[in-house]
């Protein structure tokens, strides 16, 4: 096998969760790039048939699912799906998720815990699920971010915390599963990206933010979707248990 065949994904199949929007449509579509089958999960289902479609052109089979990562039965429906259609789950890509800007003295206990349910506790569902039929050679890749280890100057304690979270959960899964099971698990910590999030960001933060990030601007979704590749695929058949920063050099600035 050549070096870039070590990247290719012929015959496997993948799971995205918040596969609707911004980075789970770049993930999704870099998966099949790269020879992947694709099964998408998202709450808005309706807006997943743009990602189904951008699979499709590229040849690669798509199956959309409604879910819910904060209800466990929505994510082994998911996995059932996947199961049902394709007979097999190669790879799971746990990136959906929610934000939170809210002051510490005024979140509310329903606030914290919705994102904590998502974030985190969602994740750990999708790979519990995912787990019990992935054989080995697997991988799964927790999308957590830079704010798992460093501030970003925003009062967004729940969505930190749960991002720092993933980064434990995802050591813990890789003990546990790689030895036993075959199955590699690994985190992303995203920078700052164009997304749905970023878009959000109140005028100015983003120009606030640059001298924070050495490469001097805001990361483009296929650099990220790259790195993922490089997780999910042969290419990282002995990287487990680690996290993987793509913030442009924000996390030593």
């Amino acid at each position: 096998m050549s070096v870039l065949d070590r990247f290719r994904l012929d015959g496997r199949v993948a799971v995205v969760t918040g596969a609707s929007s911004g980075l789970g449509v770049a993930f999704a579509v870099a998966l099949a790039e790269a020879g992947a089958d694709v099964v998408l999960g998202a709450r808005r289902v309706e807006k997943l048939q743009a990602t189904r479609t951008a699979v499709e052109k590229l040849g690669r089979r798509a199956v959309t699912v409604r879910t819910d990562i904060a209800k466990p039965e929505d994510c082994r429906a998911l996995v059932d799906a996947a199961m049902h259609a394709f007979g097999r789950v190669d790879i799971l890509v746990n990136n959906a998720g929610i934000s939170s800007e809210q002051p510490a003295t005024e979140e509310t206990p329903q606030q914290f815990r919705e994102v904590i349910d998502i974030n985190l506790n969602g994740s750990y569902w999708m790979a519990q699920a995912a787990g019990a039929v992935m054989l080995p050679g697997s991988a799964i890749v927790n999308v957590s971010s830079i704010l798992a280890l460093v501030t970003g100057g925003l009062p967004q304690a729940a969505y930190s915390a749960s991002k720092a979270g993933l980064l434990g959960l995802t050591r813990d899964l890789a003990q546990q599963w790689t030895p036993g099971k075959g199955i590699r698990v690994n985190a992303l910590a995203p920078g700052l990206f164009t997304s749905a999030m970023t878009e959000g960001y109140a005028e100015g933060y983003l120009e606030a933010m640059m001298p924070r990030v050495l490469s001097g601007r805001v990361g483009q979704p296929e650099e990220l979707a790259a790195a993922l590749l490089f997780l999910v695929s042969d290419a990282a058949s002995y990287v487990t248990g680690t996290t993987l920063t793509v913030d442009g050099g924000t996390h030593i600035a």
